[in-house]
């Protein structure tokens, strides 16, 4: 398959990072969970944690960063390095000189941002067994889920680089998109506690389908009976978003 080749070129260029991003990939679940799970956590009272489903504050944190971590990575990822491939050193331009479409373009970035989300997720679990946080044996499917919620934001902010002449609008993006989605989708607090309003906007977003699907899995709780809804609402978002992204990209690459 073609498109394979731009994941491999991709995966060719990461052999020069991987061990500075790896790096990253355990030091910063060590970080939040540390300082956030661990500090604050004990201030929250150990005998009343009905508002976070009968689990401790760090039990609940946990899956919650993973998700986040993987809406972060894959949103950098289909900024600035797409909007290089695009415009500034044409990359895009190069390979469909060969024998490549617009098609093999997004499926090949998608190949590789799965690759490079998997290799987090997994480093990611690592410490989360370290810190004890999984109840459950299905938390190993919270690598896959975690990689899903991640292509939810790859594919629609690809398809939004696509249409953007310089880099201007990342920084609005960042700030006014995902920083509030990182606070207000379930990372650090559950949703239900916040006003009804705020709630079912927070309950469209991919992230807080992400959250619910990996928290599920990962501690077993009653949240896990919704992961039919979870994993059908991610699947359909990245689909619609995926050709949305070949939309796009074809109308800016293809004269």
């Amino acid at each position: 398959m073609t498109a394979l080749r731009v994941t491999q070129r991709n995966l060719w260029v990461y052999r020069r990072t991987w061990r500075g991003s790896l790096f990253g990939s355990f030091l910063n679940p060590l970080l939040y969970l540390g300082a956030l799970g661990v500090g604050l956590g004990s201030f929250i009272a150990a005998q009343d944690t009905s508002a976070l489903g009968g689990v401790t504050y760090i039990q609940f944190l946990g899956p919650g960063l993973l998700a986040a971590a993987c809406m972060q990575t894959a949103s950098f990822e289909a900024t600035f390095p797409i909007m290089g491939k695009i415009s500034w050193r044409r990359n895009y331009e190069a390979m469909l000189s060969a024998p490549l479409s617009v098609r093999d373009l997004v499926i090949g970035e998608m190949g590789w941002i799965a690759v490079r989300l998997t290799t987090m997720a997994l480093s990611f679990m690592v410490v989360l067994i370290l810190f004890g946080i999984p109840t459950s044996p299905l938390a190993v499917l919270g690598i896959p889920a975690a990689v899903l919620t991640g292509l939810a934001f790859f594919t629609p902010i690809m398809a939004f680089t696509a249409t953007q002449k310089n880099d201007s609008g990342f920084a609005a993006m960042f700030r006014f998109v995902i920083n509030p989605l990182f606070l207000f989708s379930g990372t650090f607090f559950p949703v239900d506690r916040l006003p009804d309003a705020i709630e079912f906007v927070a309950a469209l977003t991919p992230l807080y389908h992400g959250v619910g699907l990996i928290r599920g899995l990962v501690l077993q709780t009653p949240e896990l009976a919704n992961w039919p809804i979870h994993l059908a609402y991610l699947a359909a978002f990245t689909l619609v978003a995926a050709w949305l992204a070949y939309r796009l990209l074809h109308r800016r690459l293809v004269k």
